[in-house]
């Protein structure tokens, strides 16, 4: 079967595009228009105060609860306070609009029996906007991704695995292109008492109560357009067709359970797909530090793969976030996550360790991985386990070309672990693999 995308967009797709672009960059425009007024302008990083946020002191807390905005991360996951929170920030009446991205530009090389070579775009492009409620607050997020643009197979990556390009097989040493509509959501919290609320979050698409914040929102790897190898035992469920998420804040804890549709996104990136709500999370997460983000989590997922049908998973994830300025100008964060994937009898393992380093326009990142990945043959969840283990390290320069702008341009270089019963297929049990990227960003 041929995989390769048509060479011209079909109408319905080219009006699905412009539909979520539109929806995205409202939050956009709307900080245009108070740009262009005088004294308006504000940095990336932390708005100064101006009589509206005066008047409206609700506007720089979380949407969940009564804490800072820095806390908040992807769907209702939490981060460090000190985390970098970068993106544009503007008033407009009782709103608060907020609108940050990223697109990059990658050539991407995995060696071996195995690789592959490929030019793609990927990124996001993410709108929100907040306004106080009662004695809580409203919020709306849109989030949109090129990602389908690069073809139905996505990019090599090896030791990766997980969805389909056709329905029918599975992806394996190639990392899948997300859906265009990566989060289409809406919450409302109401607060208890001077430290506490309660929240209702809901997405279509969405993200449950489950694992660390998506890895293209951790501080610590958000850097590198390469997808993690652990990324189906962590952080999968970051785009869900289907979510309801309810929670309690209690000052620097948060307990919150989901009901969600658990069924992977198919080989349809351009859709908007519906299913029942029939999975469940629940998460803890504390905040024992300013520089810390810890959480727990438990989910029942109701046949999530679409090749499996009528097969359940448990897992289990558990993650540390740190982030902090560790000398003036220097910014560092560093991720440690571990998930479990239970299908039938089998547990299977993986482990992440990630950390970043910022200084002058430079960032260094890098990424150590683990798991025991049952799909590398291309039999499913029934195949045996295999522990393989990956470890990339990258840098970018980034360069102020406009107010809010900037260019950049960098590389990563990584090293795969297979073991000896693996090795023939793949030419050797260390194939290596390296990116070449420019990105242009919207901070």
């Amino acid at each position: 079967m041929d995989l390769r995308m048509p060479r011209r967009l079909s109408t319905n797709r080219i009006r699905l595009l412009a539909t979520a672009v539109a929806l995205s960059m409202v939050p956009v425009a709307a900080l245009a228009q108070q740009m262009d007024m005088p004294g308006m302008e504000m940095p990336a990083t932390k708005p100064p105060a101006t009589p509206s946020m005066e008047q409206h002191p609700m506007k720089m807390t979380g949407a969940l609860g009564p804490y800072p905005m820095q806390r908040e991360s992807s769907g209702t996951a939490w981060q460090p306070d000190t985390s970098e929170h970068t993106g544009l920030h503007e008033m407009s009446g009782e709103w608060m609009l907020m609108a940050h991205g990223v697109v990059n530009l990658v050539y991407d090389h995995q060696s071996g029996l195995r690789g592959d070579d490929k030019a793609f775009v990927s990124g996001m492009l993410m709108g929100m906007a907040q306004r106080p409620l009662g004695n809580g607050t409203f919020q709306l997020k849109a989030m949109v991704s090129p990602d389908p643009l690069m073809g139905r197979r996505g990019y090599p990556l090896l030791l990766a695995s997980g969805e389909t390009a056709d329905g029918q097989t599975q992806l394996i040493d190639r990392q899948h292109p997300h859906d265009l509509f990566m989060e289409l959501s809406a919450s409302v919290s109401q607060q208890l008492g001077r430290n506490s609320s309660v929240f209702v979050y809901g997405g279509l698409p969405g993200e449950p109560a489950f694992g660390p914040p998506a890895f293209m929102h951790r501080e610590a790897i958000m850097d590198s357009p390469e997808a993690p190898i652990t990324h189906h035992w962590l952080d999968s469920t970051h785009i869900t067709f289907g979510v309801i998420t309810a929670g309690v804040v209690a000052d620097r804890f948060k307990v919150e359970v989901s009901r969600f549709n658990a069924r992977e996104p198919d080989q349809h990136r351009w859709n908007i797909e519906t299913g029942p709500l029939d999975s469940t999370s629940v998460r803890l997460s504390w905040n024992p530090a300013r520089t810390l983000a810890l959480q727990g989590s438990w989910g029942h997922f109701v046949s999530p793969e679409q090749l499996e049908p009528g097969v359940n998973q448990k897992r289990l994830s558990a993650s540390l976030l740190w982030a902090d300025e560790v000398t003036p100008g220097w910014r560092a964060a560093a991720t440690l996550a571990w998930g479990r994937k239970t299908v039938e009898h089998h547990k299977d393992d993986a482990f992440a360790a990630e950390a970043s380093l910022k200084h002058r326009g430079w960032t260094l990142f890098g990424r150590g991985e683990m798991t025991e990945n049952r799909e590398l043959l291309g039999l499913e969840e029934h195949g045996p386990a295999f522990q393989v283990g990956k470890v990339s390290a990258g840098a970018v320069r980034d360069f102020r070309i406009a107010d809010h702008w900037s260019l950049g341009a960098g590389g990563l270089f990584s090293v795969n672990f297979v073991p000896d019963a693996l090795a023939p297929l793949y030419g050797g049990n260390n194939p290596v693999g390296a990116m070449g990227f420019v990105r242009l960003k919207l901070d």
